[in-house]
C-alpha cells in the first residue's frame, strides 16, 4: 500500500503512544520542574525497572517499591536523602504519571535524616582556600562564601539580577523555587564587572555568529521572542564552549545550539583540589562555603532571623543548625581536665 493513499487520522497508522519515562518527562516538564529533577527522577524509574526485571510499573505495588528502597538502603548503602529523593521520583511517577487510587502509597516509608552538624571553614581556612583557585572557579567560590548561596544559585546567576549599586544580588528561583535577595560583598564588585565585561565580548561574538540565545525559563522565550538574545538574560558565567541544549525550544520544538552557564562540576573539582593544595584536613565542597558565611554571620553578632533571610530558609529552625556549630566549640568552657 502506498504510504501517500493512508490517512494519518486512522488508528492502524497512529503514531505510537510514548513510552513510560517519555510520559514522565513530559509530565515534569509540563509543571516546570528542573532539568536536574527531570534527569534524577527519570533515572531513579529507570533504576526501579530494570531492578524488578523492566516489569512494568503499574503491574508493581507497595511491596515493590519498599524491596526497591530496601535495596537501596541495604545493599547500596545509600544516604537517607538518596532514599527519600528515590521514594519522591516513584511516588511522583505512581501519583502523577499513573494516576489512580493508589491507597499503598501512604505506606511508603520514609527513611529518617540524620542531624548532622555542618562542616564549616575558619576564616583562616577559607583564605587559604580562596589563594589556591583560581579564574572563574575562584570568583564562584567567592561569590557562594560572600553571598550565601547555593552553587547552583551561583552558576545560574543572570546579568540583570546583579545589583552594583545597591549592592545586592537577586537570587531566582532558588530551592523551593523561590526568589530572594542577598548582598553582594563589596571586594567582589570590580572581579564581577570584570566578569561581565569578558562575558559580554563572549555574548557579541555568539550575535555575530547568528547566535547567542540562551534558554529562559517557562514560557518567557514566547512571550518575548527577542528576550533570549538580550544582554540582560546572559548566565554571568557563562560556559566557554557552546552545546545543544536537552531541552527543546518553546517556539519551534526544535533543539538548539546555545551557550550555557559553567559546569558545577568544574567548580567543585577546583575547590576540592584548592583544599587538598591548602592542607585543609575536611571535606570541602561549594556547599561548605556557605555553611561557613551563615556560621561567620552569627559569629559576628548578626541576628539569626537576618542569615535566614539571606540563605532562604523557609523555617528559622534550618538556620538554627548553625548556633549549634557555634556552641560546640566549648570557648569560655574550662575542661575538667584543665583544672587538674
Amino acid at each position: 500500500m502506498d504510504l501517500a493513499d493512508t490517512d494519518p487520522l486512522d488508528p492502524a497508522v497512529a503514531p505510537r503512544p510514548p513510552k513510560l519515562l517519555e510520559q514522565l518527562r513530559t509530565h515534569l516538564r509540563t509543571r516546570h520542574y528542573s532539568i536536574r529533577t527531570e534527569q534524577a527522577y527519570i533515572d531513579w524509574a529507570r533504576r526501579f525497572i530494570l531492578y524488578h526485571n523492566k516489569r512494568h510499573p503499574r503491574e508493581m505495588g507497595a511491596d515493590e517499591v519498599g524491596a526497591f528502597l530496601s535495596h537501596l538502603a541495604v545493599d547500596r548503602q545509600v544516604s537517607a536523602s538518596t532514599q527519600n529523593q528515590a521514594k519522591a521520583a516513584l511516588l511522583y511517577l505512581y501519583k502523577q504519571v499513573l494516576g489512580g487510587d493508589l491507597p499503598w502509597l501512604d505506606e511508603v516509608v520514609q527513611a529518617k535524616r540524620p542531624r548532622r552538624l555542618p562542616v564549616v571553614l575558619t576564616p583562616g581556612e577559607v583564605r587559604e582556600l580562596m589563594l589556591h583557585v583560581e579564574g572563574v572557579a575562584g570568583l564562584i567560590a567567592q561569590l557562594l562564601y560572600g553571598t550565601g548561596m547555593r552553587l547552583m544559585e551561583g552558576v545560574r546567576l543572570r546579568v540583570k539580577d546583579v545589583e552594583f549599586s545597591r549592592r545586592e544580588i537577586v537570587v531566582r528561583e532558588g530551592k523551593g523555587n523561590k526568589d530572594r535577595v542577598t548582598v553582594l560583598p563589596e571586594n567582589l564588585i570590580a572581579p564581577l564587572q570584570a566578569q561581565l565585561h569578558r562575558a559580554r565580548a563572549l555574548h557579541e561574538k555568539d550575535l555575530a555568529a547568528g547566535l547567542g540565545r540562551v534558554h529562559l525559563p517557562h514560557a518567557l522565550a514566547v512571550k518575548y521572542p527577542d528576550a533570549d538574545r538580550r544582554w540582560a538574560w546572559q548566565w554571568v558565567f557563562p560556559s566557554p564552549v557552546r552545546s545543544v541544549d536537552p531541552r527543546p525550544d518553546a517556539r519551534t520544538g526544535q533543539a538548539l545550539e546555545r551557550r550555557h552557564h559553567v559546569f558545577p562540576e568544574s567548580v567543585q573539582r577546583a575547590v576540592r583540589e584548592a583544599a587538598r593544595v591548602a592542607g585543609i584536613d575536611k571535606p570541602v565542597t561549594p556547599h561548605v562555603l556557605r555553611h561557613s558565611f551563615a556560621t561567620h554571620l552569627l559569629q559576628a553578632g548578626y541576628d539569626i532571623r537576618t542569615v535566614q533571610e539571606l540563605l532562604g530558609h523557609a523555617d528559622v529552625s534550618t538556620t538554627m543548625i548553625y548556633t549549634h556549630v557555634l556552641n560546640k566549640g566549648g570557648r569560655g568552657i574550662l575542661s575538667p581536665l584543665d583544672a587538674l
